[in-house]
């Protein structure tokens, strides 16, 4: 969204007259605000039962600063107001800036994958021309190739045989190689001498989540599925790493939990692949007692208890817009989730707008579900991301029979660790099959066990063709069955069975 702003002169702020303003167009309008984008406000569904336009008018036009009819009102579906927003984008957008320079420069806010024509990307044009057959090169990755074809959209892809400066329009590479293309990069002249436009930075995931195929003959169809996926998506960063029950997968780093989101239901839906995603984590940046500085992104690397001089985590500035009556509730779960309220402000249709600042950590332990849980589902959210602050979290690590299962273990908040533990251990010990022998279950976490429970030893009923007779012939029969578990224990003290779908339940249950 925002190389997209960078790439126009200005925008329409288009709200829905049913819904009013919601978070999203708070973050939507800051960020058009910062590019400098003239903006056209306009309100759209006029012709729905429930619209509500001349208060949704006002709202919009307080939160601009202009006058209510300014605000153009649109209706897609019987076409009302179009023509009139299309005249005011005529009038009130700027021209693009003009460049007297010859040598041509371009900036990508987008591009896709064509598997005929490799990577098509997405530019606008600020100095010079691009043509067909011309050499042209990127300035970050350092790649060259020459344009296969140049064009415009009308909306659909038209050929065209030059984009000059200030026209958008779209490039086919030809290129086939993920990790090379990146939203933000310039485009220059093979052999150009002008510097790259300022402004671009790799995209850095701040999300991570383990994806395993759910069958090991399908890990080939994954991989192949994500680097397709990666050829449109240069922000999706994946490596291959292995669980000791789980199998083969491969570790991702998202830009959020959206993205999260959107890249894992594309690989079931695209690719047919039936998936079993963990529960994402974030980046911490850790101290160690001997200063040393590390970046540690998966729970099972991250430092024991007391190896640690200090821990900073990201944080998000949450907006949220409520019905008043889910006002207590949303203070409430902010207060839970580790928020620091900020400002409120009512609109005109009672609605509140709510601010905070919390963990990124505890944005995805079920805040969104919750959120609309305690709204009745009225309530919109957007956030952006913080700095990263000092961070009061704990390892807590699951152990079965006296031994670490690293895809059990997680980053807690300290004040939660013994909930979370306790929590644990119970939906172990309810899931946890019986072994041959007493099963320990076990939360280890601040130095110490925290919470454990005892799963008996299966019961086989070695007495059950006896009958009548002394009681002493089962006594007997009873102890060597004793006798026969406690030689068995000395050689399998550690071996525990743990069926796939236990592993499944732990890593896909909502972290709540």
């Amino acid at each position: 969204m925002s190389r997209a702003l960078t790439a126009v002169e200005g925008v329409v702020l288009l709200v829905d007259s049913t819904q009013g303003v919601q978070a999203q167009t708070l973050t939507t309008l800051s960020m058009a605000r910062a590019a400098g984008c003239v903006i056209i406000p306009a309100i759209s569904k006029i012709d729905a039962p429930a619209a509500r336009p001349d208060e949704v008018k006002d709202e919009l036009a307080h939160l601009l600063q202009v006058s209510a009819d300014s605000v153009l009102a649109v209706s897609g579906r019987t076409g009302d107001g179009v023509e009139e927003l299309l005249q005011a984008i005529v009038e009130r957008v700027p021209a693009p800036r003009a460049s007297e320079s010859n040598e041509p420069r371009a900036s990508i806010f987008d591009f896709s994958y064509s598997t005929h024509r490799g990577i098509v990307v997405y530019v606008r044009v600020f100095d010079g021309a691009v043509k067909k057959g011309q050499p042209l090169k990127f300035h970050a990755a350092g790649a060259h190739f020459t344009s296969l074809e140049t064009g415009i959209f009308t909306p659909g892809e038209t050929p065209a045989e030059t984009l000059s400066a200030g026209e958008i329009g779209y490039i086919v590479t030809g290129i086939k190689e993920p990790g090379v293309v990146a939203v933000g990069d310039t485009i220059g002249a093979e052999k150009g001498v002008l510097p790259p436009l300022g402004g671009f930075a790799r995209p850095r995931p701040v999300v991570w989540a383990s994806v395993y195929p759910e069958s090991q003959d399908s890990l080939n169809d994954l991989k192949q599925a994500l680097e397709r996926l990666r050829l449109s998506d240069s922000s999706l960063s994946f490596e291959e790493e292995s669980s000791g029950v789980l199998g083969r997968g491969f570790r991702c780093g998202f830009l959020g939990m959206l993205h999260l989101e959107i890249v894992t239901e594309r690989l079931r839906r695209e690719f047919s692949l039936s998936l079993v995603v963990t529960i994402p984590t974030i980046e911490y940046v850790v101290t160690d007692s001997k200063g040393k500085r590390e970046t540690i992104y998966t729970p099972s690397k991250f430092p024991t208890f007391g190896e640690t001089e200090s821990v900073e985590e990201p944080w998000a500035n949450v907006i949220l817009i409520a019905p008043p009556d889910a006002l207590s509730g949303l203070i409430q779960l902010l207060h839970d989730h580790e928020a620091i309220v900020g400002n409120t402000h009512a609109y005109a249709d009672g609605r509140i707008e709510l601010t905070a600042e919390m963990p990124l950590r505890e944005l995805m332990r079920g805040f969104f579900d919750r959120v609309k849980n305690v709204s009745s589902g009225y309530a919109s959210l957007s956030y952006e991301l913080l700095p990263v602050r000092p961070a009061d979290v704990v390892k807590l690590d699951i152990l079965i029979a006296e031994e670490e299962v690293p895809a059990f273990a997680r980053i807690v908040s300290r004040r939660r660790v013994q909930e979370e533990g306790e929590r644990m251990v119970e939906k172990l010990y309810q899931i946890l099959p019986k072994q041959l022998q007493v099963t320990k279950i076990q939360a280890f976490a601040l130095g110490r066990i925290i919470s454990s429970r005892t799963i008996s030893a299966v019961r086989k009923d070695v007495t059950g063709y006896l009958y009548g007779g002394d009681i002493t012939r089962k006594m007997k029969l009873r102890e060597k069955q004793k006798k026969g578990k406690k030689h068995r224990a000395q050689f399998d003290k550690n071996r525990v069975d743990i069926p796939e779908d236990v592993f499944m339940k732990m890593v896909q249950e909502s972290d709540r």
